[in-house]
């Protein structure tokens, strides 16, 4: 396995603040790091990138349940925004030749810890076998008022 140093790693932060201050998509020539501002979401730029490759290691940003044809949340809740949100990793995994099998670990913001199930059953559905490593969470309140947020890292197979 491959280690990076913390040089290296701040050397990565700091390649994405000022990316994104500047709002361009743009690959950092060293170590090896990429980082994809992708679209607006919900009709904003927001600062930060929607993935940043580290060597094989892709770190997929905090995804809500906004359908980018509509730029909103889709209706009905938790279940359709966890099916969407998979659906929006799909796009992004693709871009880097790769799918839902390349997950390996996700963090689940849920607004609301009684929907665990509703999640869970979605969660189940949306990935394939077997599951990535996972943390469910209760959080206090998310962006644009989604009952979920799904963070995500996958690596890539070169």
């Amino acid at each position: 396995m491959k280690r990076f140093s913390v040089a290296a790693a701040l050397t990565a932060a700091l390649l994405t603040s000022a990316c994104v201050s500047a709002g361009a998509d743009t690959t950092a020539p060293e170590p090896g790091v990429s980082f994809n501002t992708g679209q607006p979401i919900a009709g904003q730029t927001l600062p930060f990138s929607r993935a940043v490759r580290v060597g094989h290691m892709l770190y997929l940003s905090g995804e809500l349940g906004i359908d980018p044809a509509t730029n909103s949340l889709v209706a009905g809740g938790v279940g359709p925004e966890t099916a969407q949100i998979f659906r929006n990793y799909e796009r992004t995994l693709a871009e880097y030749g790769a799918d839902l099998s390349d997950i390996v670990k996700c963090s689940v913001f849920l607004g609301d810890m009684t929907n665990y199930g509703v999640m869970n059953t979605a969660y189940g559905a949306a990935l394939p076998d077997p599951k990535p490593a996972r943390s469910t969470v209760g959080v206090n309140g998310l962006g644009f008022n989604a009952a979920l947020e799904i963070e995500c890292i996958a690596v890539l197979r070169e």
